[in-house]
């Protein structure tokens, strides 16, 4: 029998890498099967959106109801790590740690070799994470994060990357990253986000990463095709986050990190990389639900339609600041409607309620007239099963929490590799 891969979720939403790794089997559910991408046991979950108001609960409480009461923690992870430190609260021991978190502003207060260690913006999730990892140590991690968070902020481009991966040295991990496009692997959705793959290294075997081999034949570039990287670029990153909070970048107009790259022991391979993949595409029409089962509430009004065309259409306008400030705003043109023969727009988290909205799709019917997408068919352009998030969430919600997802079938060709190389 293969070997338990025992893996922590945090931030875990609606279960995206738990669906991702584990799969998912309910007899009651058949409709919602999915394979598993290895021997992957999720053995503790975390999921809480402050301020912490039950109403606000609800990402929790379908996890719960699709994995079973008691398999979510529903508290604050800063808090709870608290207790853990000291010895109120119990880690689950894990192999893996997963999860998203958003891209904040990651700078660190003081140096790594004051008293009490590194001391980051309190709220900020990456430093629960970092916790985490000091406490329990897990042997590898996957992580998801905007793209833009190779490039922030916007006056020390890259700083924020480099500090995720100076803590990730500083406990002993050696780390991958690919900039992905989910349809460019035939998913239905234009989805570009960045994964961090992170390892840690054996004892004694600390030159054990060949970081040209890892850009192209790592865990990243076996799970998601890639041809040979191009113009690759060494970048060094400091241990300590405080440092490179004062120093990194300074001055400079753009990132040293390019869409894919490996670090170990604060030394980086960066370059671009082109897809390989030639499978089969999914386009949005793939997950379009019957005309029939859609409400009525989700046609767009004849009267809404202009306002409609001008929100997604190409603007150059003279428009004035809140201070007075006149300035010439500029945007381009989305389609519309949203083309069914083609992978959709990145979804948002704001693709719920009915009003005119320059980010929300809209697709045309066979009788002519304009629909939004419904949560089902949000659903699927994330690889949930269609229903997933029917747990009692009003409509928004749950077009909230997709918005909030990742794409599933990505996180599952990741699994797969990790899982082949565990």
């Amino acid at each position: 029998m293969a070997e338990c891969i025992r893996v922590a979720e945090l931030f875990a939403g609606v279960g995206g890498f738990r669906l991702g790794l584990e799969g998912y089997h309910d007899l009651q559910h058949p409709d919602f099967a999915l394979p598993a991408a290895g021997p992957f046991r999720i053995v503790g979950a975390n999921q809480w959106e402050p301020p912490g108001t039950a109403r606000k609960q609800f990402a929790w409480s379908c996890y719960e109801q699709r994995f079973g009461a008691g398999s979510c923690v529903n508290r604050d992870m800063s808090a709870a790590l608290d207790e853990a430190e000291v010895g109120l609260f119990e880690l689950p021991d894990a192999d893996m740690a997963v999860g998203g978190f958003p891209c904040q502003d990651y700078s660190v207060a003081k140096p790594l070799a004051r008293a009490g260690g590194i001391e980051g913006e309190k709220g900020v999730l990456w430093w629960s994470i970092y916790r985490f990892l000091k406490l329990k140590r897990p042997r590898r991690c996957l992580f998801e994060n905007v793209d833009r968070l190779l490039k922030s902020p916007a006056k020390q481009r890259g700083r924020d990357f480099a500090i995720i991966l100076g803590c990730l040295g500083s406990l002993g991990y050696a780390v991958e990253w690919r900039v992905v496009n989910a349809a460019t692997y035939g998913f239905p959705q234009k989805r570009r986000r960045v994964f961090i793959y992170a390892e840690q290294q054996p004892y004694g075997q600390s030159d054990s990463w060949d970081l040209h081999e890892r850009l192209r034949h790592g865990i990243l570039a076996r799970a998601l095709p890639i041809h040979a990287p191009e113009a690759e670029r060494p970048v060094e990153v400091s241990m300590d986050p405080h440092e490179t909070t004062l120093t990194f970048n300074l001055g400079g107009k753009k990132s040293p990190f390019d869409v894919a790259g490996a670090m170990h022991a604060g030394h980086v391979l960066t370059a671009h990389v082109q897809e390989n993949y030639s499978g089969p595409q999914m386009t949005l029409g793939d997950v379009l639900v019957p005309d029939a089962e859609v409400p009525d509430s989700y046609y767009v009004p004849e009267e809404q339609l202009d306002r409609w065309r001008y929100l997604k259409g190409a603007k150059r306008e003279q428009r004035t600041a809140a201070n007075g400030h006149e300035y010439t705003y500029i945007e381009g043109a989305l389609a519309f409607p949203d083309p069914p023969d083609r992978p959709a727009r990145t979804i948002l988290t704001s693709e719920g309620g009915g009003g005119p909205s320059r980010s929300k799709h809209v697709v045309r019917t066979s009788d002519g007239r304009y629909r939004r997408l419904v949560p089902d068919e949000l659903e699927q352009l994330q690889g949930f099963p269609r229903g997933w998030t029917n747990t009692g969430m009003s409509d928004r919600q749950r077009a909230f929490c997709v918005g909030n997802a990742l794409v599933v079938g990505l996180v599952h060709r990741i699994g797969q590799a990790i899982a082949e190389d565990w």
